[in-house]
């Protein structure tokens, strides 16, 4: 076996005693040459390091529990990886934050794709303007090329995953949990979904039950694994928050959704873009922020648009945003007439939907 794979075992067994973290790993390495020569020390070496007694001590009452060759073998009967941050299968953005995780966990696959990934995240009891935006702007990321990366929480977490799901496009959730416990359960068949359309991450071995401390560590993953951090809907002081403020940290773009004032839902949300957070109404503003290259914001509509002339320059006038029928005629070049009875048809095809009197938008069903 490699000195990089026996590395990475030992990795794994520094993961596994509680405490023992990104500069803990980070001194042993350095002292010791490598994990493995530091897995099999004297306690009084290890103390000789620098390390304070309490880890000392945890190091030595865990290391002679833990059988490497089982908690491998554990790992593979559960479809589980694991990488330590000196692997090339570590996420690169990831590398790059101060307390990144010494190993993570995957079920399921990362590729280099997810170097384009962007977290969305938000309440986790969204209004329906808040699904529905976060379900338009996460087809669009997705229909871009973007892999979509949540929380797996309910509410806005959730809904940016089946969307992913469904459009059979790529999606990472970021556990605060070991793989083989889904929370919250109810999100158990859709984690199952997740694997096969991307990957479930987390720091926690197997059998990590959720408390709620994870919560914020995990967050701090979301936001470094990610080009930049996506709010859609977030009261003051939410969680989602906690992960927008650590984007930051990372020098990782934010950007946010506007809502009405009124609304305690849309508050953090509209906290942030006062504090300079990126305003969004569709995805191309998340993309030009990025220089990312918008593919096509209509590419569930790319047979429609080949079927028929009127249909596809409605579909091109068509914003995330309810149009009046008046702008959709100034946009499209089209006449009233001409655009009054092609949204009729459209419509009962189910293609475009109206909001209010006169009011229309894309289908979320198209």
């Amino acid at each position: 076996m490699s000195l990089i794979s026996q590395e990475k075992i030992y990795a794994l067994g520094f993961s596994l005693v509680p405490g023992i973290g990104r500069a803990k790993t980070a001194q042993l390495e350095r002292h010791f040459g490598s994990l493995e020569q530091a897995w099999h020390t004297s306690a009084g070496s290890l103390g000789n390091c620098g390390l304070d007694n309490s880890s000392v001590e945890a190091i030595i009452h865990h290391r002679s529990r833990i059988n490497l060759k089982d908690e491998i073998s554990r790992l593979d009967k559960l479809q589980i990886s694991f990488f330590s941050h000196h692997d090339p299968e570590y996420p690169s953005l990831l590398k790059q934050i101060y307390d990144l995780p010494p190993v993570i966990f995957v079920k399921g696959w990362l590729t280099p794709e997810d170097n384009s990934g962007i977290s969305v995240i938000g309440s986790r009891v969204p209004t329906a303007y808040g699904r529905q935006i976060t379900q338009e702007l996460t087809n669009q990321l997705v229909d871009n090329g973007i892999t979509v990366i949540s929380g797996l929480a309910q509410g806005i977490d959730s809904i940016a995953h089946r969307v992913a799901v469904e459009a059979g496009e790529r999606t990472i959730a970021v556990c605060a949990t070991g793989l083989d416990i889904t929370y919250p359960p109810s999100n158990h068949s859709l984690a199952g979904q997740i694997t096969d359309h991307g990957a479930l991450i987390s720091e926690y071995s197997p059998g990590t039950r959720p408390r709620p401390e994870y919560f914020p560590r995990r967050n701090r993953i979301m936001s470094g694994i990610s080009l930049g951090v996506l709010v859609t809907e977030a009261r003051e002081n939410s969680g989602a928050l906690i992960t927008a403020k650590l984007a930051l940290e990372y020098n990782r773009e934010v950007f946010s959704v506007p809502g009405p004032v009124y609304s305690a839902n849309s508050r953090g949300c509209n906290w942030l873009i006062q504090q300079g957070a990126k305003l969004v109404t569709e995805a191309g503003d998340i993309l030009e922020e990025m220089k990312l290259p918008l593919i096509n914001t209509q590419k569930r509509f790319s047979g429609i648009i080949e079927a028929d002339e009127f249909e596809s320059a409605i579909i091109r006038a068509l914003k995330p945003e309810p149009l009046h029928i008046d702008a959709i005629v100034r946009s499209s070049g089209l006449t009233v007439a001409q655009v009054s009875s092609t949204l009729t048809i459209m419509e009962i095809k189910g293609w475009v939907r109206q909001t209010d009197t006169m009011t229309y938008t894309l289908s979320l069903e198209s």
